[in-house]
């Protein structure tokens, strides 16, 4: 080791140990940053007659670990192997087997908010993440912009002499704050991290993905077969082991945070093959198996129940053949692409282990940020992106696809069945906060100078905002006051430091609150109220809130929440539901917004938008990687786009204006010099409009005129090609869509980044625009 290691790592006092490069003396690590000595004055003219002082260095106590939290996606508690799940996560178990497993622990049940909460040691809605970052509304506790008060960890650690990095998914960024005009003050790099390298939103396409290094966009690698978990953890180990080669004495904290295994599930053909035939007995049958394996891991108590399934839910002995065949070949692209992201994980850990740190870094590994999602529906989907236009897909149409499920033709999602399979012996799944379906996660702490007991389990509550108290105790770090002249908000979370080394210790995470889109349940010492108000799959026509029905039980014997008590107990049940009150009130949890497909729209939710009202935006050549959010939104209105062009002799090709990719979106481009407009309804339809003749060498204005049905939301309209104000084409565009195009591909001018709308012209470098663009307008209606 290269760094000398405190004798008993557990029994760290919050010590405050200041540093200089010839001495120590106390400092304050409550105010950061730390204030740097009063400057000495001089009396001696000669520097030569004079030794300089020591240099002011801020240090991390002796002996504070390298931290590394590993957070994987969409995976709820029953998948991973090292819980008793089917798919196999090695590495997963390897750090157990050197670790503890933490059985007892909670996420918010979706995204945005656990990453939050995760980072700050604070509720969720405490850091205004009451939903993900594109539902965010007007209301306190649900605006998606992180408060000052609440300092992330990154800076906090950082501000105390760590080197920090993250890698992977962002996701906590407004939706509003994504363009180049920023603001920054919540993208990863001000928020605490040195280095950034990954995606900013909630889903990328791990094949052609959308990627930042720091703030600034960056094309992928070119490599062999490339896949975007591969690269971030390249840039991961290469970060680590130069950081660790400049500052060996210097430790580091690292957030590695895969877009796997949410939607799109890509994987290599031959990761998903590994699982041929291994699901062929359905999700009710690996439900079961999953539950008496976990059983006699230990990892459940033995009288645990298997949770009801949902009834919208499918038994699988009742599906048609075909059906089961399209299912089956989802789960085994969904367990392929866990177990290639766990084996990136183990890269990630050999590389530790390589450069001799692995015995003082603690190794948080959290298996999923929520539940396993259901947002693939009954059926699952073709391209993820129908379920946020509310277009459900059939299974006819998905059948023929079974050979390319989860490669680069696909964006896709697995049907709900296996979702409730795959967090048993839970009933429910993300977005359902109200069940541990939904929020109960497989975590394992691996550190071998401070852990003991290995292989070990705690069924102590704990939940995602203990993780961030825990680093700070395990590091010797108080939890910060102040922070860049803010009052801090006191961290919310409870240290899990206490169970470490000692299974049987009384837990003190006592009360928590969960709510999520209506579901919500408060956990007080064992007993645990809640409702469920929605399903993942229903996004209209919810019952009131008032009419909710709420279910009381004692989780200390009923692990999988399967004896409801409310009946037998109604006045536990009503002073639970008080307490639930009590805390919504606390924490900012009211007024509680069960909208989901609707607080899409910057308008109906009540937040910013960097449009605002404007009804015209003149572009220029350059301008690409334009996120949905910061964008001109075109949907559900009649659209003008002209475009001023140079066209060299021999004609021009290439994307003059383009929104979205393979998946849904549209473009205005030239191809064998003619212009043409493509609407992409989700990769399921296309509609084209194309001028007859090429345009000649010169300046030319095009120009395209889309006139809206009206009567609704994503219906069609007319769509008229003119050049130099003269109609040359017109056509139908019989459906558009309503809510969203992408959750990552942009609007770019002049090329289409990532996956092309239109096909035949290339992809990325290739598409882009080969004479000049002087500008391009968009108009859109009120």
């Amino acid at each position: 080791m290269k760094r000398s290691l405190p004798c008993a790592v557990l029994g760290v006092v919050l010590a405050i140990a200041a540093t200089t490069s010839s001495a120590q003396q106390p400092i304050d690590r409550t105010v950061l940053p730390i204030a740097e000595p009063k400057r000495p004055t001089y009396t001696e003219l000669d520097a030569r007659n004079v030794k300089p002082p020591a240099r002011f260095e801020v240090k991390a106590p002796k002996g504070a670990p390298n931290v590394v939290i590993v957070l994987i996606d969409d995976i709820g508690f029953g998948g991973p192997s090292t819980f008793g799940g089917p798919i196999r996560t090695p590495t997963f178990d390897q750090l157990a087997a050197g670790g503890l497993r933490f059985n007892n622990f909670h996420t918010t049940a979706l995204c945005s908010p656990t990453r939050i909460a995760l980072k700050s040691g604070r509720n969720h809605h405490s850091a205004n993440a009451g939903s993900i970052m594109e539902s965010s509304t007007g209301f306190p506790g649900n605006t998606g912009q992180i408060p000052q008060s609440i300092a992330p960890l990154a800076e906090t650690m950082r501000l105390n002499g760590y080197s920090t990095g993250a890698f992977g998914k962002w996701h906590e960024t407004a939706a509003w704050e994504t363009s180049v005009s920023g603001p920054f003050d919540r993208w990863p790099t001000r928020q605490g991290f040195d280095k950034f390298y990954g995606f900013i939103g909630g889903e990328t396409d791990q094949w052609y993905p959308l990627i930042y290094d720091g703030v600034i966009k960056v094309e992928p690698p070119k490599m062999k077969d490339y896949h975007f978990s591969v690269d971030m953890t390249n840039q991961a180990i290469n970060w680590m082991k130069a950081q660790q080669s400049m500052t060996p004495d210097k430790p580091f904290f690292m957030y590695y945070a895969t877009g796997a295994v949410h939607a799109p599930h890509h994987v290599p053909k031959e990761w998903a093959d590994k699982y041929k035939g291994q699901f062929d007995k359905g999700w009710d049958q690996t439900r079961i198996d999953t539950m008496e394996r976990q059983k006699k891991m230990g990892v459940i108590p033995v009288n645990t129940k298997l949770g009801e399934r949902p009834k919208d839910l499918k038994a699988w002995d009742t599906l048609p053949a075909d059906q089961r065949r399209l299912f089956a070949r989802q789960a085994e692209v969904f367990a392929g692409f866990l177990e290639h992201t766990d084996d990136q994980v183990g890269r990630l850990k050999k590389a530790i282990e390589d450069i001799g740190e692995m015995d003082n870094t603690l190794f948080i590994y959290i298996a999923g940020d929520n539940g396993t999602s259901a947002e693939g529906g009954f059926v699952g989907m073709y391209n993820e992106m129908t379920y946020f236009n509310g277009v459900a897909e059939k299974v006819e149409d998905l059948i023929p696809l079974i050979d390319k499920w989860g490669g680069p033709e696909t964006f896709p999602h697995m049907a709900a069945g296996w979702a409730v399979a795959f967090d048993s012996p839970f009933s429910w799944t993300k977005q359902v906060a109200s069940d541990f379906g939904g929020t109960r996660n497989g975590v394992v702490v691996h550190w071998p100078q401070g852990i003991k007991d290995k292989g070990g389990l705690r069924s102590q509550f704990s939940h995602v905002i203990d993780v961030a108290p825990t680093i700070l105790e395990a590091a010797g770090l108080p939890q910060p006051k102040s922070v860049n002249g803010v009052v801090q908000t006191p961290i919310e979370g409870t240290s899990m430091l206490y169970a470490f080394n000692n299974a049987e210790a009384p837990e003190r995470h006592k009360v928590q609150y969960f709510e999520m889109f209506g579901n919500r349940g408060i956990y007080n010492d064992g007993w645990f109220a809640r409702t469920i108000h929605r399903a993942p799959w229903k996004t209209s026509n919810l019952p009131p809130l008032t009419t909710d029905v709420w279910e009381l039980f004692n989780t200390k014997d009923d692990f999988s929440l399967t004896n409801d008590r409310a009946a037998a107990m109604p006045a536990k049940l009503k002073e639970m539901q008080a307490l639930f009150m009590k805390e919504a009130q606390k924490y900012n949890v009211l007024p509680i917004d069960d909208r989901v497909l609707e607080r899409m729209n910057p308008a109906t939710a009540g937040r910013p938008d960097v449009m605002g009202d404007r009804t015209s935006l003149t572009l220029y050549e350059g301008m690409e990687g334009m996120l949905e959010n910061t964008f001109m939104n075109i949907k559900n209105r009649s659209t003008k786009i002209t475009a001023d062009l140079d066209i060299p002799a021999g004609g021009a090709n290439g994307v003059i204006l383009a929104q979205g990719g393979r998946f849904g979106g549209w473009s205005l481009y030239m191809k064998d010099g003619k212009p043409a407009y493509v609407y992409n309804f989700l990769g399921l339809s296309r509609y084209t409009v194309a001028a007859p003749d090429a345009l000649p060498a010169g300046a030319s204005t095009v120009t395209l005129d889309f006139v809206y049905d009206g009567g609704g939301a994503g219906k069609g309209g007319k769509a008229t090609m003119l050049v130099n104000g003269k109609s040359v084409a017109e056509g139908r565009v019989e459906k558009t869509q309503p809510n969203i195009f992408s959750a990552d591909e942009t609007a770019d001018v002049g090329i289409d980044n990532q996956t092309p709308v239109a096909q035949g012209i290339g992809i990325g470098a290739e598409t882009r625009f080969t004479g000049k663009i002087n500008k391009v307008t968009l108009e859109v209606s009120k």
